[in-house]
């Protein structure tokens, strides 16, 4: 007979470090862009490809920026799973997703635009709004959700 006490306790915690009306609050993709160059390693931002996601209560106050995943110079690779279990455990209501191009060209590829759309599917089953995908380079920004992807 099996042994049923043999099994692992899970526990959710999230323990923001500050109030939330004391965080940032974002309204447009210039807001996002302004608070994600603040936290990217500019040293690295035309060597590797990074992803990161910025987790947002209903407000679209900041509970935080996750860094999701490092690839090489021109790709990185995205696990939903990963974005969406760390929004869930932080009771984010939307996301925006964020990454960058070492290249230092603000066009969306055709895989960019494959992972904003299962993102956005993903969201949509587990009532997470997805608000925006951003290409971020150290001089500026690409916003999908302005140019209507969205």
């Amino acid at each position: 007979m099996k042994n049923l006490l043999n099994v692992s306790e899970i526990k959710v915690e999230f323990k923001p470090k500050f109030k939330l009306s004391e965080c940032p609050q974002i309204t447009n993709s210039k807001d996002a862009y302004g608070i994600l160059i603040q936290v990217w390693d500019k040293g690295l931002m035309s060597f590797l490809e990074e992803f990161k996601v910025i987790l947002l209560n209903n407000a679209n106050r900041v509970l935080g920026i996750v860094d999701i995943a490092m690839g090489g110079k021109d790709s990185v690779l995205v696990d939903m799973r990963v974005i969406f279990s760390i929004a869930l455990k932080a009771s984010a209501s939307k996301i925006i997703l964020a990454h960058n191009h070492p290249s230092g060209k603000l066009i969306p590829s055709s895989l960019d635009k494959a992972i904003t759309e299962k993102a956005k599917d993903a969201g949509k089953v587990l009532d997470i709004e997805v608000c925006d995908h951003l290409i971020v380079v150290a001089e500026g920004y690409y916003s999908l959700n302005d140019e209507g992807y969205f």
